[in-house]
Parts: structure tokens; sequence; C-alpha cells
């Protein structure tokens, strides 16, 4: 929990941990995001109200949708399409082709709270199976400025070339 200058303590809320998939010949990817935001108010120069998502002309607008709940939401659509589509791996139908972890946390813009202790206590358990991690916290502009996120505090490094 949170405790709060005045001596108060506040519940710190869930880290969501999901997985899909357990098959030991296959590698375990685990994707990382959060829900939370920074505040917002209309008056900060929203056309719209920042807490209610709201679709104008073929665009959504509300706070997180770029930082981190589209990005969260897309991993998930992607699964969820993939299996819907029934494309095959290998030789079994419908068969992921590696085994997902999602670790979706509320605490993020506030640094993260309580996540260092889930993390320790899961090393053994949750996380023992893990292969890659990808941290899908980012943002995106717009349709024609992708925004390519291509390490994070030194924990890895690599080269894409982009056409």
């Amino acid at each position: 929990d949170l405790q709060l200058l005045n001596g108060q303590h506040l519940p710190l809320p869930p880290v969501i941990l999901g997985e899909l998939g357990k098959d030991p010949k296959n590698l375990t990817i685990c994707f990382y995001g959060h829900v939370d935001v920074q505040p917002a108010r209309r008056e900060d120069g929203w056309k719209t109200d920042p807490y209610m998502l709201t679709e104008i002309n073929g665009n959504l607008y509300g706070r997180g949708a770029t930082d981190n709940k589209g990005p969260v939401l897309a991993w998930i659509n992607a699964v969820e399409t993939y299996r819907a589509l029934k494309i095959t791996s290998l030789m079994f139908l419908q068969a992921m082709p590696v085994n997902f972890k999602f670790v979706i946390e509320g605490m993020e813009e506030a640094g993260s709270l309580g996540l260092e202790k889930l993390l320790e206590e899961e090393k053994q358990g949750f996380f023992s199976d893990v292969d890659y991690i990808v941290i899908s916290d980012n943002l995106w502009l717009s349709k024609k400025k992708p925004a390519l996120i291509y390490g994070t505090r030194g924990n890895a490094c690599f080269s894409v070339e982009v056409r």
C-alpha cells in the first residue's frame, strides 16, 4: 500500500498477470504495458472530456489512448485476431507460435509503485519461463509518423532497418 503524508494508507491497484499458451517447446514472450494516465483537465486544451474515449472523424481521443491503453490493446487484439483467423503454426491448427504472458499495471505514471516487489515475488513462478520481454509503453503520434521504440534504459540494444 501507499502511505500518504497525512498517514493515511491507500491500497495499490492490482497488477494484472495473464498468460496464453504453455507449450514448453515454444518461446515465452512477456508483454508489459500500463493503463494509468497523467492528470488532464478539459481546460488543458482538450476538445472533449479527456476521460471519455471519443471518436471524431475516425480518430479516437481520450486520456491514455496512445500512452498506454492503445498499445496494450494492440497486443491483445493481435493475439485475438491471430486466433480468430485460425492461422496454422507448423502442424497445429490455431496453435500460437509462442506462449504469451501479459503484465498490465496501473501505477507506471507514479513510478511503478509495487511492481518491483511483485517481480521479485514472481521471478521463480509466473516469470520463470519468460524468454523475452516486450515493453509496450510508447505513444503513436499519427498515422503517418509511427513511433519506433528501439531501446529502454540500456536493457537491450539492436538495430532495425525500416523501409
